[in-house]
């Protein structure tokens, strides 16, 4: 069977079970578009806030500039940003931060919603703040301060923010420069599919212990739900951490990391191999869980251990991958929040079938 029907019978029966509230699915195959699949509520073109798939759209921005000799995976941050080598930090490179192993996870138990879209505030805290451990010898996901850090990096070593780069690096070279942003304007925000939360568990609660170190990197209140994730100021923010975006742009970059995608290619083969070789591996120090990370992605596709595709999910259970090996380019983008990744499991088992 046509594997267009496949993903979108599948997709269908996601949103008519109650699994689902809206999906998109796009694939790729050796620089093809060959699965473009929409579910419930939505369009092709709509676009959703996917969380920390964003990451893969910062980690590129800084490859290509490493590419061109702007930046270094061997400098250190403190050579364009010197405010932060306070508090031992000098040590801390570009590869630590892509790597989520520079030892700065946090950005503060205290810190507010109005406060993580204040880009001056927010990175003098990171500035200032102190190593949760020495550089390069732990990994913990930088869930936040990725973002802040290599945009920061980007904007005094190369004159632009991600933002700027990411419509002129990746958006209009590949065709889907109104699909793909960190920081959306509120001309634009009518495009989103609002994010929808589940219903909690009657009785249930959540709190962490104050000294526990997810509370320590940020507050209950900045952890993913449909309430941050909605609000037009932080939609509005430049935050590239995360990004909001439609699954056949997120797709079509992957594609262009292990491919050509229309005579475009984002990335050397050298740097893709870079970026598979250069890997940590560790017990995560903010999660708990295991964590792999290559030069700014994770390496493996939903349902696989070990692997090297290139890939990133976000929180409420969105995806995305490009697998070299296979030449597989995959996205998942959906608005209900749920707190595991079953159902885009689920389409990428089909999609490797």
């Amino acid at each position: 069977m046509e594997l267009q029907k496949v993903v979108q019978d599948a997709i269908d029966e996601q949103v008519r079970s109650g699994r689902e509230v809206a999906v998109q699915v796009a694939v790729y195959r050796d620089g093809e578009l060959i699965v473009d699949a929409v579910a419930g509520p939505a369009t092709s073109s709509t676009l959703f806030y996917t969380w920390s798939m964003g990451k893969a759209m910062t980690a590129t921005l800084v490859h290509r500039l490493v590419e061109r000799g702007v930046l270094d995976y061997s400098m250190p941050v403190a050579d364009v940003w010197p405010a932060f080598a306070a508090k031992g930090k000098s040590r801390v490179t570009l590869r630590h931060v892509l790597q989520h192993t520079a030892g700065v996870p946090g950005i503060g138990a205290t810190t507010t919603v109005s406060e993580i879209c204040d880009w001056d505030l927010i990175c003098e805290r990171i500035a200032d703040s102190e190593l949760w451990w020495e550089p390069g010898t732990q990994v913990g996901y930088h869930a936040y301060t990725f973002g802040y850090i290599l945009d920061e990096v980007c904007r005094r070593a190369g004159g632009k923010p991600l933002g700027e780069l990411l419509r002129q690096e990746i958006g209009v070279p590949l065709g889907v420069a109104d699909e793909l942003w960190f920081g959306l304007p509120a001309s634009e925000q009518h495009r989103l599919a609002p994010l929808v939360d589940p219903p909690a568990p009657p009785g249930m609660s959540f709190e962490l212990p104050p000294d526990s170190p997810m509370a320590r990197a940020s507050a209950l209140e900045l952890w993913p739900t449909a309430a941050l994730g909605n609000r037009p100021d932080v939609l509005a923010a430049d935050i590239p951490a995360g990004g909001k975006m439609t699954a056949r742009a997120i797709a079509r970059l992957y594609a262009s990391l292990i491919g050509e995608v229309d005579g475009v290619r984002l990335l050397s083969p050298g740097t893709i191999a870079a970026i598979q070789a250069d890997t940590y591996a560790g017990t995560d120090q903010v999660f708990g869980h295991p964590a792999r990370f290559g030069l700014g992605f994770a390496l493996s596709r939903l349902g696989e251990e070990g692997g090297d595709a290139l890939a990133w999910g976000g929180m409420g259970g969105t995806f995305g991958y490009g697998d070299p090996s296979t030449g597989i380019a995959f996205a998942y983008c959906k608005n209900l929040q749920t707190a595991d990744f079953d159902n885009a499991t689920e389409i990428v088992n089909l999609v490797n079938a």
